[in-house]
């Protein structure tokens, strides 16, 4: 299936159909690259409307659920939080393939797929 753009609303009403599941959330930031995964328990939202700088985003989505996060020793840790958070911009893209949604923001690419 190709990849096809969606708004915000549409990308929410797609990945809701994922709570209940083992995810995994992929991130590649300059030359970061971090996974974790994720039993999705809930998604939410939160706007940050006094934000002290640029540097924090107006929005973040939040995959809430126990999870765990890959190390570089290629090993996993418990994620210290329920929260996974990504923080989204006015400007942030988000497509979907059928398989894999794919968030782009100012900062990173986040990939989240459903986890084998």
């Amino acid at each position: 299936m190709k990849k096809q753009f969606l708004d915000i609303e549409a990308f929410n009403k797609l990945l809701q159909k994922w709570n209940g599941k083992q995810i995994k959330v992929s991130k590649q930031e300059l030359n970061d690259y971090d996974e974790a995964i994720i039993d999705l328990s809930a998604i939410t939202y939160e706007t940050h409307t006094r934000r002290l700088d640029d540097y924090e985003p107006l929005h973040t989505l939040q995959l809430n659920g126990a999870g765990k996060v890959k190390t570089d020793y290629k090993s996993y840790q418990t994620l210290p939080t329920f929260i996974y958070e990504i923080p989204l911009e006015n400007s942030s893209l988000y497509q979907f393939d059928g398989e894999r949604f794919a968030l782009v923001t100012d900062r990173a690419i986040y990939t989240i797929e459903i986890f084998q």
